[in-house]
């Protein structure tokens, strides 16, 4: 199994750290812990993760300032960042995709993270006020610039992603997907087909299948690991261009997901996940 993905000529491992949880309650304000916050960072990369995923949208701005100040210069990490959702409130999410206002949050993120180039800069929504086109010609300019050394796009299908490349390279596609949320299957297998990068978010199960005694716990204890390892676990396996991002804001839980990464799954388990795939209260 490949332990590494390249996008746009850069080299990262496949399992990496998503840093939405490094923020307030409701994705808003300040962490908590702000100390817990830069070491969680830090130990991330003293445990081989160099790819961090974030966006101007966590805090709002709070997740890149925290990445600056733990990790820069960054070095062999790369940071991926995101624009395209506003922000009102704890828990509040309202796409904008004016090409003026994606330019501008571009160069503030730039600022933020005290780079001359983003190393991946991901459209967080199509707004579906706003062309779509104009949205993609956007992120090309960008490019063309040199402002982003590669593109990519969020919660997508199959025909908005092949819309996009008509317009600008993607190098990478994140949506929502994990052993019992599926519905992106499609999504992903375009993406295998066409070396794109997939970055499954809400990469650990929740729900009635996650509970204690439940289905994914049996399956976890036969495995020898956590649910939340198991899941990582099973993501990894799945495709050679996933890139998992499971985040936290414990350094503790940290080092339980990465760990993830030398789990072995065997045919019984595997074949147990499966079947959980088709189960209707997946969701729940």
């Amino acid at each position: 199994m490949a332990k590494t993905f390249t996008f746009a000529g850069q080299t990262v491992h496949r399992l990496g750290f998503g840093a939405m949880r490094i923020t307030g309650p409701g994705v808003w304000g300040p962490p908590r812990d702000h100390d817990e916050a830069i070491a969680v960072l830090r130990r991330a990369v003293e445990l081989g993760v160099d790819f961090i995923d974030t966006a101007d949208s966590y805090g709002p701005t709070i997740s890149e300032e925290l990445i600056a100040e733990a990790l820069h210069p960054f070095g062999h990490v790369r940071v991926a960042t995101k624009a395209g959702l506003l922000r009102t409130g704890p828990d509040q999410w309202t796409p904008c995709g004016r090409p003026t206002y994606l330019r501008q949050q571009c160069e503030l993120s730039l600022r933020r993270l005290k780079q001359e180039s983003l190393d991946l800069f991901q459209l967080h929504r199509i707004d579906p006020t706003v062309p779509a086109a104009e949205q993609f010609g956007l992120l090309a300019d960008l490019l063309a610039e040199g402002k982003v050394r590669a593109v990519g796009l969020s919660e997508v299908n199959v025909k908005e992603i092949s819309d996009a490349r008509a317009v600008v390279p993607i190098s990478t596609v994140q949506n929502l997907y994990n052993v019992t949320r599926r519905d992106s299957e499609a999504a992903l297998e375009y993406c295998q087909a066409n070396g794109i990068g997939f970055i499954p978010w809400y990469p650990v199960a929740a729900g009635k299948l996650a509970r204690p005694g439940g289905e994914l716990d049996q399956l976890a204890a036969r495995a020898g690991c956590s649910i939340a390892q198991l899941a990582i676990a099973w993501l990894l396996r799945r495709s050679p261009v996933m890139m998992p991002i499971p985040g936290t804001s414990s350094v503790a839980h940290l080092e339980e997901n990465c760990a993830a990464g030398e789990i072995d799954l065997d045919p019984e388990v595997l074949a147990g996940l499966d079947r959980l795939a088709s189960v209707p209260s997946v969701g729940s």
